[in-house]
This record gives C-alpha cells, sequence and structure tokens, in this order.
C-alpha cells in the first residue's frame, strides 16, 4: 500500500475483495509499533457485523477505496480479536498465518565469543 497516506483518511473508506464485491468500511487502522507505519486495517462487514482484520501491505488504494487481494470469506473468517486495542505481537502473528503472508522470522541472537 502507498505508505505516504495519512491512516486517518482511511477510516470511513469502503472496503472491497479480490473481486470487487463490498466487505464493509474501514473502522480502525492499526500502525506498527517499530515504524509507525498502517499495517492492519479492522473492516467493519456490516450493521450487525464484527470487525474483520485486514493486511495493508498488499492491499490498494483505488479511487477513495481499499481493495484488499483477498476473498471475502478469507476475510470474514479472520481472527477476531475486538476493536480499541492494541495488538499483541502473537495476534499479529496469527493474523499473517491466517492471510498465509511471510513473516520474517526474529534475528539471530548474537554468538558471544570468549
Amino acid at each position: 500500500m502507498q505508505t505516504d497516506i495519512d491512516p486517518r483518511n482511511l477510516i470511513g473508506r469502503k472496503a472491497f475483495d479480490r473481486n470487487g464485491a463490498r466487505i464493509g468500511t474501514v473502522d480502525e487502522v492499526y500502525l506498527d509499533d517499530a515504524t509507525g507505519a498502517p499495517e492492519w486495517a479492522a473492516i467493519r462487514t456490516g450493521l450487525f457485523g464484527r470487525d474483520a482484520f485486514v493486511p495493508l501491505e498488499p492491499s490498494e488504494l483505488i479511487d477513495g477505496s481499499l481493495h484488499i487481494p483477498f476473498e471475502r470469506s478469507l476475510i470474514r473468517d479472520a481472527p477476531d480479536f475486538g476493536v480499541g486495542r492494541h495488538l499483541s505481537p502473537e495476534q499479529e502473528l496469527q493474523l499473517y498465518h491466517h492471510y498465509a503472508l511471510d513473516v520474517a522470522p526474529p534475528p539471530p541472537l548474537p554468538t558471544r565469543t570468549r
């Protein structure tokens, strides 16, 4: 996704799946703890629906709408962590695995020489 977009401008935008089906509306945007870059969006999936977390990295903002390159069913089946709270590293890892996105392994521990 374009990194120069203000995450506050994403809130309220319509979200669509890879086939162009409307999923819902961007409810919240979550920033990466280390970089401050927008990383996840919570999409309100319906009037009485829940929020589904989607990754922003492979998503695109096209004509004012967020287009997410995943099937609607996969998005709706994403783990539900509730909104308004910080995502823990474990929760983010669950989301990465849900979307089959590569997660960089943690850097190796430095080796000690004596």
